[in-house]
């Protein structure tokens, strides 16, 4: 079993930043790639962001690109994406993706619960 527990969620005002977080938990072997996604009703999930963890290799959507930052912490196995100048258009709940092999089996795609991120005045 794996779980993806994030955090880091809130209200926050437009211009304003976030932080959130995403920690892998069970029974893992390897963590090949993790990320973020975002779905906001009536649209369809869309990628903001991914980060290799061999080379920490990073990839942004066009919508988010100089304003939030992914990184992450391999020996936690948990993810963060920086969010500053945050838009109104942010506003999503943020779900936590990672390709995880487990221990004993194949590498399968796992997803967060989400995060709620309202960026409103």
């Amino acid at each position: 079993q794996v779980q993806l527990v994030e955090s880091g969620g809130g209200l926050v005002q437009p211009g304003g930043s976030l932080r959130l977080s995403c920690a892998a938990s069970g029974s893992i072997f390897s963590i090949y790639i993790m990320g973020w996604y975002r779905q906001t009703p009536g649209k369809q999930r869309e990628l903001v962001a991914t980060i290799t963890s061999d080379d920490y290799t990073s990839y942004y959507a066009d919508f988010v690109k100089g304003r939030f930052t992914i990184s992450r912490d391999n020996a936690k196995n948990t993810v963060y994406l920086q969010m500053n100048s945050l838009k109104p258009e942010d506003s999503a709940v943020y779900v936590c993706y990672a390709r995880i092999r487990v221990v004993h089996g194949h590498s399968d795609p796992y997803w967060g619960q989400g995060t709620q991120v309202t960026v409103s005045s």
